[in-house]
């Protein structure tokens, strides 16, 4: 981990969160605050979701940008904006700068799948250039900023920046409105910071018994991490699959903000989010992207203390790729104990894989994955076999058969070198 040093720190205003939301009157909707009926059922707890999935580019990004945005002097805005992003805050941008009619350019990495980067020229339309460069995130960063250096442009950042985090914070002050209830429990997504950093001020204001809890991925917690060691910290590595959510370094700015007015944050395995999508969709037809579905999934973690309470679950985003549907699927099957991989060594005769059938799976077990290539010059021959159960409960169950059978295996789920090399 490498420590960052600590810049200059300006806080939203609240006053300042009021005007934002003057600006964005006509431009960003009023999204609904809803009760959701199964989600208390299952929490013994009233559950609200607050559905920024509903939003003009479906995600809470247009406020912060257009907010900073207007912002600006009209000498800034005539010499153009720039960002770089390949998710949420390109097409809030650019829906921002068609919006005010302003020139934005939106570096994006060359890896950024194409329904995004037209999703991105829809919102802008004529007045924003799509610029693919680098194969990271970072690198589309380092290629904006020396474009604004080099152009005198303003650049827009995704969360680190004051007029930012008032803007997002315009979604609180929504949900305080909306609210004809005490909120008690308030869970907001944390990627780089700036929406819990937003409507966080409001609440600390309008609403200060409200436990006011920040989620994270457990692969990518850099705000839980800074927090706790006390100053910014960057991650090395991080789990990048909640897109919307995973950064390696959080602002410094709201860092500051989110240590200040967060009660805690909470740390959800990405399997767990992608149980909570296919929940979602199944139970309540709502498409969720993995950052907005973070919030939701948070509530197992804190099922215990929120029976019987009041809680809003802000649903930041719905933009969520199709393509990424199998992946979803596989790691939330992996995270419910509902799929494992094994290398089994089959003795090699006949009816050494009809026995293992008959003999070792059980009735509900289905084999997903099977990869074998007979060697005629050993005893045994290694499988790769992926099995699917109905129940968590059958695994040990399965783990005996086998063992009783004398079946050579290794189990791969631990082992997660060896996992990712070959799944």
């Amino acid at each position: 981990m490498v420590v960052e040093a600590e810049k200059k720190i300006t806080f939203p205003d609240l006053d300042n969160i009021y005007l934002a939301a003057e600006r964005l009157r006509g431009v960003a909707t009023h999204t609904p605050l809803q009760e959701n009926m199964n989600l208390s059922d299952r929490y013994q707890a009233n559950i609200f979701l607050k559905r920024e999935d509903l939003q003009v580019v479906r995600s809470y990004k247009i406020r912060g940008a257009y907010n900073k945005m207007a912002s600006l002097p009209q000498e800034a805005l005539a010499k153009g904006v720039v960002c770089a992003s390949a998710g949420n805050h390109a097409q809030g941008l650019a829906y921002a700068c068609r919006k005010m009619g302003v020139k934005g350019r939106i570096f994006m990495p060359t890896t950024t799948p194409a329904q995004k980067v037209k999703q991105v020229r829809m919102f802008g339309k004529e007045f924003v250039e799509v610029v693919l460069t680098g194969d990271t995130y970072d690198d589309a960063y380092h290629a904006a900023i020396e474009y604004v250096n080099t152009h005198d442009s303003t650049f827009v950042h995704p969360f680190d920046d004051v007029q930012v985090m008032e803007g997002q914070g315009t979604v609180g002050l929504e949900i305080f409105k909306d609210s004809n209830f005490k909120i008690d429990y308030l869970l907001m997504a944390i990627g780089g910071g700036g929406l819990a950093s937003g409507v966080s001020t409001v609440f600390r204001q309008l609403s200060p018994k409200t436990k006011l809890i920040g989620v994270e991925p457990l692969g990518s917690p850099s705000m839980k991490v800074s927090i706790d060691e006390g100053h910014v910290v960057a991650l090395d590595e991080i789990d990048k699959f909640v897109d919307g959510a995973a950064v390696k370094r959080v602002g410094d700015m709201t860092f500051e903000v989110c240590r200040q007015n967060l009660d805690r944050v909470v740390l959800v395995p990405e399997g767990k989010v992608c149980t909570t999508i296919l929940q979602l969709y199944n139970e309540e037809a709502i498409v969720a992207e993995p950052a907005g579905a973070l919030t939701i999934a948070a509530l197992d973690f804190l099922k215990d203390e929120i029976k019987g309470k009041n809680v809003v679950c802000l649903v930041g985003g719905g933009n969520n790729d199709i393509t990424r549907t199998e992946e979803i699927k596989e790691r939330s099957l992996l995270y419910e104990g509902l799929k494992h991989y094994f290398i089994i060594r089959f003795a090699q005769r006949a009816g050494a894989m009809r026995e293992f059938l008959s003999d070792v799976l059980g009735p509900n077990d289905d084999i997903t994955l099977f990869e074998y290539s007979k060697k005629t010059n050993r005893e045994r021959g290694p499988a790769l076999v992926g099995i699917e159960l109905k129940s968590k409960a059958d695994f040990e169950p399965l783990l005996i058969r086998m063992q009783d059978a004398r079946i050579h295996f290794e189990y791969l789920n631990d082992k997660p070198d060896l996992f990712e090399f070959l799944i």
